[in-house]
C-alpha cells in the first residue's frame, strides 16, 4: 500500500497543480508516481527539473534513454519503472524482446546500447562508480565523453524515481513488465 496520498490534479497543493497538470496531459493520466509526488511541491519540482533540462539539453534518442531507464530499473528492482518504461520503451521501437534483453543486461543485438546500458546498471550498482573497463568498453563503442557525462542525467532522473517509488510505495496503475526469466 502506498505511503503517500495519490493526488488529483484538483486535490494537490496548489504549488504542484501547473507540474501535476502538464505530466497528466503528457502521459495521458497521471500517474500513480506522479500524483504521489505532488504531495510535495519540492519532489514533483525537483522530477520536473532534471526532466525538463534533460528534454532541453539531452542528445539521447528515445530509444536509448529507454534503455537506460529499464537497466536502471532493473538493477534497482524497481517494478513500477520496469513498467513504465516496457511502454515507453515499445513506443521507441524497442521489441518485446529487445526489453527483456535490456533488463536482463544480455544485449547482443546493438553494441553500442549494450555498453551505455552497462554504464548506467554499474553506476546504479555501485553508487556511481564505473570500472575502467566498462567505461573503456563505452567509448570504444562510440559514445564519446560528453555523451557519457550526458548518461549520468539520465541515470540521476531514474535513481530518482526508482527510490522514489520505494520509498513511497507507489501502487502499479500500469501494465506489469514481464518478468525476467534468468
Amino acid at each position: 500500500m502506498a505511503r503517500i496520498p495519490v493526488h488529483t490534479v484538483a486535490s494537490a497543493p496548489e504549488e504542484s497543480k501547473e507540474i501535476a497538470g502538464k505530466l497528466e496531459k503528457r502521459m495521458g493520466k497521471l500517474l500513480n508516481i506522479h500524483a504521489e509526488m505532488a504531495h510535495s511541491p519540492v519532489v514533483i519540482s525537483a522530477y520536473h527539473g532534471i526532466s525538463q533540462a534533460i528534454a532541453a539539453h539531452g542528445t539521447f534518442d528515445a530509444r536509448t534513454k529507454e534503455a537506460i531507464a529499464l537497466a536502471v530499473g532493473n538493477q534497482n528492482g524497481c517494478e513500477y519503472c520496469q513498467a513504465a518504461h516496457t511502454v515507453s520503451g515499445r513506443k521507441a521501437g524497442l521489441t518485446d524482446e529487445q526489453i527483456l534483453a535490456i533488463r536482463a543486461g544480455e544485449i547482443d543485438f546493438d553494441t553500442k546500447l549494450e555498453t551505455i546500458t552497462e554504464v548506467a546498471r554499474q553506476a546504479a550498482a555501485s553508487t556511481g562508480d564505473v570500472s575502467d573497463a566498462v567505461w573503456q568498453a563505452a567509448v570504444d563503442a562510440g559514445w564519446t565523453e560528453a555523451e557519457l557525462a550526458e548518461a549520468f542525467a539520465h541515470i540521476a532522473a531514474n535513481l530518482f524515481t526508482n527510490y522514489f517509488n520505494h520509498y513511497a510505495r507507489t501502487d502499479l496503475d500500469l501494465p506489469s513488465a514481464e518478468p525476467l526469466t534468468t
